[in-house]
């Protein structure tokens, strides 16, 4: 049985896409960025945009029947690598103890300048 987790945001119909989808005992979230009410949160902050970005995939993986215990791997773009010690110190407040697999790579850029970082995330429920 296929579920897709929606956030609501308009480019979900207009580029064909679920903020995540689970499938069986399998949950994808999608690239996720930093917005709140439409607008970027924490511009110029590569930090506040992480931990942003974690919490709206906690509350899709929520949404899913599931929770961060559940996340096995992440994958995080960042527009520049040399800010990859805020974006890590964010990611090991959120996940820590639990310590997915991850990646982080730095890319040209995402889709608005403002945009920093970009995460996705994949969990499995037990």
């Amino acid at each position: 049985m296929r579920q897709n987790i929606t956030s609501g945001a308009p480019w979900e119909d207009i580029v064909g896409y679920s903020r995540a989808v689970r499938i069986g005992n399998i949950i994808e979230v999608t690239g996720t960025v930093s917005i709140q009410n439409g607008q970027v949160y924490g511009v110029d902050n590569p930090y506040e945009q992480t931990k942003r970005s974690l919490k709206i995939i906690e509350e899709a993986i929520l949404k899913a029947g599931a929770d961060l215990n559940d996340v096995i791997r992440t994958r995080i773009f960042v527009t520049n690598i040399d800010q990859w010690e805020d974006v890590g110190r964010a990611h090991a407040e959120i996940f820590g103890s639990i310590k997915p697999a991850t990646t982080m790579v730095e890319v040209n850029r995402l889709m608005e300048p403002e945009f920093l970082v970009e995460i996705e995330a994949t969990a499995i429920v037990q």
